[in-house]
């Protein structure tokens, strides 16, 4: 890969990326609310949707998460408790099982809406599309599974791409320990860049209220009465000119 497309991929793209990622979707909100939704046909297959719809989540989910502490962590927060060979380690298991679940609840969801002519018709292609780019980035991430396990000695990889993804939201990029990192990853990254590109514009806005409702959970109580309560309330109360 040319040097000057390398600096722009994981120097430049990055913030580009975020950018859409967060503006695109304060604006989508703004201007169209109705479209934030995951559009579900639930009426239709209603088997497959839910095995596939709940492996997929819990699947994503976990690599979410486990993707943003695990770049994002510094190295010596974790030192005194785990080592990065160790901690490598963890996330090759776990995280291969979590994309293996992932995988199969994304494949199921796929297979419905291509299999089935009626899910297909009431289908965007924006929503085949996403899916698409999902599977692949699933294959892609299962694929640099086997590169993980060789530096699993030193760790050597994991703590290149972290360093790389703590320059990125310190806003001190630098993207030069990555020429040194497999093909794999690389364009594992820029999928996953894309992928938030494309976020604002697809049915992913739908996240944002799945996060939004953890806001339920420390929300005050809410004060309610009776509708009898308020009438005899309203009745017991002196008109104008009476005495109490």
């Amino acid at each position: 890969m040319p040097l000057g497309l390398h600096n722009f991929l994981f120097v430049v793209y990055p913030y580009i990326c975020l950018a859409v990622f967060l503006m695109g979707s304060l604006a989508r909100f703004d201007r169209d609310q109705y479209t934030w939704k995951s559009d579900s046909s639930q009426l239709l297959r209603a088997r497959q949707l839910r095995w596939g719809s709940n492996l997929f989540h819990i699947g994503i989910l976990f690599l979410l998460f486990g993707h943003t502490v695990g770049l994002l962590t510094p190295h010596f927060l974790y030192a005194w408790l785990i080592t990065a060979p160790q901690k490598q380690l963890l996330a090759i298991v776990s995280g291969g099982i979590a994309g293996l679940i992932c995988f199969v609840g994304l494949t199921m969801l796929l297979h419905r809406r291509i299999a089935d002519p009626r899910i297909r018709r009431t289908s965007h292609r924006t929503d085949l599309a996403i899916l698409c780019i999902l599977w692949v980035q699933l294959v892609l991430g299962l694929v640099t599974l086997p590169v993980s396990w060789s530096h699993r000695v030193d760790a050597s990889a994991m703590l290149i791409l972290a360093d790389w993804a703590q320059g990125i939201f310190t806003f001190r990029p630098d993207a030069a320990g990555l020429l040194t990192v497999g093909w794999q990853f690389k364009v594992h990254m820029v999928l996953g860049m894309t992928i938030f590109l494309l976020f604002p514009f697809s049915r992913l806005v739908h996240v944002w209220s799945g996060f939004a409702s953890l806001a339920y959970l420390v929300r005050p109580y809410q004060l309610v009465r009776s509708r009898r309560m308020d009438l005899s309330t309203h009745a017991s109360a002196p008109r104008d000119g009476e005495k109490a």
